[in-house]
């Protein structure tokens, strides 16, 4: 699937040179992008012990941040003894825009810091060389210290403890946030670790910034809530900051029952509509959820067999299309579920990014609709302000698929785009 980029429009629309609905000429190109900011930093992978863990103070299963001193000491432990996996190019939103600017083969924009001076096989210079060229990153603000530094170590049972040295990925300001790349945007995608750190981090400043932009722009904001412990601390907070700015949340189920309390996504999803629009839940070997709001008028029933849960038959009108909330007359609630795709692979080579996959999936379905109303707008597809192109069930199908090209390699950014004769999210290839 390549659209907004490049594509075989046949698959996403019917229209030709006699449609009446086509009144811009062909040659018209929508400039559509997402915008993100992210916390610039590098994935370290290694496999450790217990004691490891205990020697450098880290809480199994946690995620902490560590200082300069003890990242380097670490670092090289992990160097001499050969313990390192593997080291990719990291920043939840930083694999976001990468991987939706390849499927999509259109520009993003990333916000954060860059180190001013880059050497060779520097953290820098590997962040650089493994994020895609349609990821703009011109507008990243230049530092004089090192962009960030994720290692993920993993015990024996496979729980994972995350020790992060944060270098200057917080020190992004205000000031370098540009209000003229909101202009065409489709959506600004931030995440929970922005709005955490040291009291004098410009970082979460610039974040809100950044929303205030997108808001005055009627961009929609779009949340993954990052890890479970961040929200946890204060549910009640982030409750309140997503019904203030937010239209869009991803997260996973560990991540809703810290927000909402409640341990069943379906119902987590649902009671988390009292605050966003759109609801993105990724439950592991379940699958994953898809909750947001329609226009009662614009429902439409689905073909695929009803299925059982907290809320019974939930998926009846999952063939309608997402909108805010606010720009319905008659809101009612959308459900969607899908299992993973094809059963999920069969070794599973990385969990880290899965659902920031799923989410470059729904961005780039909000884009093409945004792509779609500027070179169409009179089109029927745009009689009520939807949020997407597509509907719930397709939009869980192709986060799905995403989801399972990220399970199936070891790093979480795409190396490539999904195959061609996937083009069309119609064709017998999504029935296997």
């Amino acid at each position: 699937m390549k659209f907004p980029g490049k594509r075989k429009s046949k698959h996403y629309f019917p229209v030709h040179e006699k449609d009446p609905l086509l009144l811009h000429p062909a040659s018209v190109q929508s400039k559509t992008h997402v915008i993100g900011i992210d916390q610039t930093m590098v994935d370290i992978e290694a496999r450790v012990n217990k004691s490891f863990l205990e020697k450098y103070g880290l809480l199994k299963g946690h995620s902490l941040v560590i200082n300069q001193d003890i990242a380097e000491k670490l670092h090289e432990e992990l160097i001499s003894n050969n313990m390192i996996n593997s080291e990719f190019a990291g920043g939840t939103i930083g694999n976001t825009l990468h991987n939706y600017s390849l499927l999509a083969d259109n520009r993003s924009i990333l916000l954060g810091i860059m180190s001013k001076n880059i050497e060779i096989r520097s953290y820098s210079y590997k962040y650089l060389c493994n994020t895609s060229s349609r990821v703009d990153l011109n507008y990243l603000q230049g530092v004089d210290g090192p962009i960030g530094r994720c290692f993920a170590l993993i015990t024996k049972d496979g729980e994972r403890t995350f020790a992060i040295n944060e270098g200057c990925m917080n020190q992004l300001k205000p000031e370098n946030i540009p209000e003229t790349i909101f202009k065409n945007a489709s959506a600004l995608v931030i995440t929970s670790y922005l709005l955490r750190g040291q009291k004098d981090d410009p970082l979460p400043q610039a974040t809100l910034k950044a929303i205030e932009f997108a808001k005055d722009n009627k961009i929609p904001v779009v949340l993954t809530l990052g890890t479970r412990f961040v929200i946890e601390d204060n549910p009640v907070w982030w409750q309140n900051f997503i019904k203030e700015h937010i239209s869009v949340i991803a997260m996973n189920e560990e991540e809703a029952e810290a927000l909402t309390g409640i341990k069943d996504p379906l119902l987590a999803s649902d009671k988390s509509l009292d605050w966003a629009d759109l609801v993105l839940c990724t439950s592991g070997p379940a699958g994953l959820y898809l909750a947001g709001y329609t226009e009662k008028k614009a429902r439409r029933k689905t073909h695929l067999p009803l299925l059982p849960g907290a809320i019974p038959e939930f998926n009846r009108f999952e063939f309608s299309r997402p909108m805010r909330k606010s720009e319905t007359k008659t809101p009612v609630k959308i459900y969607s579920h899908i299992a993973p795709y094809m059963g999920g692979p069969e070794t599973i080579k990385n969990t880290n990014g899965a659902g920031d996959g799923a989410l470059s999936a729904l961005l780039h379905d909000m884009s093409a609709n945004s792509y779609h109303k500027d070179l169409v707008p009179n089109s029927t597809k745009h009689k009520y302000k939807f949020l997407t192109y597509s509907s719930f069930s397709q939009i869980c199908k192709y986060a799905n698929r995403v989801s399972y090209e990220v399970l199936a390699q070891h790093s979480p950014r795409l190396n490539r785009g999904l195959p061609e004769k996937e083009d069309s999210l119609e064709e017998s290839y999504w029935e296997r």
